[in-house]
């Protein structure tokens, strides 16, 4: 659970600052591979601390199973965003917050 939790994180974050897919003119996929996309790896990353709650069983799940996986993507976007809006002085509402789209937001303002 922990593991999935940290994932979660990490793949949110990856999201919020450098997983995009490029398309060249003719509309083919410029990083097809692990080569040319970006994801963050575990050197890219802080320690992720996980606090597990433990709740009462998923009624709707005959083993009272809930998802973990899924939970911790999002609050990582927004959190980014808010902090790069904070620093640049303009809400960032394009992902991911890569270089380029943040100097251009700086150049904005």
């Amino acid at each position: 659970v922990e593991g999935q939790l940290q994932g979660g994180a990490a793949q949110g974050v990856g999201w919020a600052l450098n997983e995009e897919y490029v398309y060249g003119p003719k509309g083919t996929l410029d990083n097809a591979s692990f080569l040319d996309y970006r994801m963050p790896v575990a050197s890219d990353l802080p320690m992720i601390d996980t606090i597990l709650v433990e709740t009462k069983p998923n009624p709707r799940h005959p083993f009272g199973a809930k998802g973990v996986g899924e939970v911790p993507i999002v609050p990582p976007l927004a959190a980014v965003a808010n902090a790069v809006s904070q620093i640049v002085g303009k809400r960032m509402t394009s992902l991911p917050l890569s270089p380029a789209r943040v100097l251009a937001a700086m150049e904005e303002k």
